[in-house]
């Protein structure tokens, strides 16, 4: 997966600046990194590019804001939405399927609407999901193993990565950053990006659940394939040049309304 929109260190020049309110300079950065400033400078100009970050006098401003907050946060928002999404996806899944659910908050709105299936096979690297549908009607849930992130409780490493590898689904479910007409699907991390990639070579049918806030927006990190989702379930009729890219892309879209 080539995800030329972003590297390591233009993550964490990002995250650096969301920790610092979202400006700081330019000498406060290398020191952090612990690289040059010359490099500083580099990651930054292209950055600026893409319209994450610009470039002031001695130091940079994130122009908004990309990063996630915490799970938590995000699944009190547009609540209403998210249960539409997730009554609608979950239809389109029936009792004995297999799925693999990631970690975003509008995904774990899935695994709530999946609670009276029965006979599942779930993958997951969320410990939500995993709460969700394990020991439930029958199912079969396997949970990526490694360190769990404390803002999300996701599983992220050579231990989820060789779990979901090893396993196949009908379904992977997928959330996003952003959806955006220039780029495509974005993704907020490369751990994020990386399992996402495996998760899509493992599953017959990749949907992509993204409610209306996202759409138009911007995210760190670029899923380059696009072509490889089946499906795009949102609660607005995207804008034209979305429209676009999805059609380009064979991309179908449920509009959820």
């Amino acid at each position: 997966m080539n995800l030329r929109t972003t590297n390591q260190r233009e993550e964490e020049i990002v995250r650096t600046l969301f920790k610092t309110g979202g400006s700081c300079r330019v000498s406060f950065l290398a020191n952090e990194l612990g690289v040059t400033l010359e490099t500083i400078r580099r990651n930054v100009r292209t950055l600026e590019k893409r319209g994450i970050v610009r470039k002031v006098h001695g130091g940079v401003h994130l122009l908004e804001d990309i990063l996630e907050p915490p799970l938590e946060s995000r699944l009190d928002k547009k609540v209403d939405a998210k249960e539409k999404l997730a009554k609608a996806v979950a239809e389109t899944i029936s009792n004995g399927d297999s799925v693999f659910l990631d970690i975003g908050s509008t995904t774990a709105y899935v695994a709530q609407a999946l609670r009276d299936h029965s006979d599942l096979f779930v993958v997951t690297n969320s410990i939500f999901v995993a709460h969700t549908l394990a020991t439930r009607n029958n199912n079969k849930l396997f949970m990526a193993g490694g360190e769990l992130r404390p803002h999300d409780g996701g599983a992220f490493g050579v231990e989820a990565q060789n779990l979901i590898r090893r396993l196949n689904v009908r379904f992977a479910i997928l959330s996003v950053g952003a959806v955006n007409a220039e780029q495509g699907f974005m993704l907020h991390d490369l751990q994020e990006a990386n399992l996402a990639h495996i998760a899509m070579d493992r599953a017959q049918v990749r949907i992509v659940v993204a409610d209306s806030e996202k759409l138009g927006k911007r995210a760190p990190v670029t899923l380059e394939e696009a072509d490889r989702i089946n499906l795009l379930f949102t609660d607005t009729q995207p804008a034209k040049d979305i429209r676009d890219m999805l059609s380009a892309n064979d991309v179908d879209v449920v509009v959820v309304e």
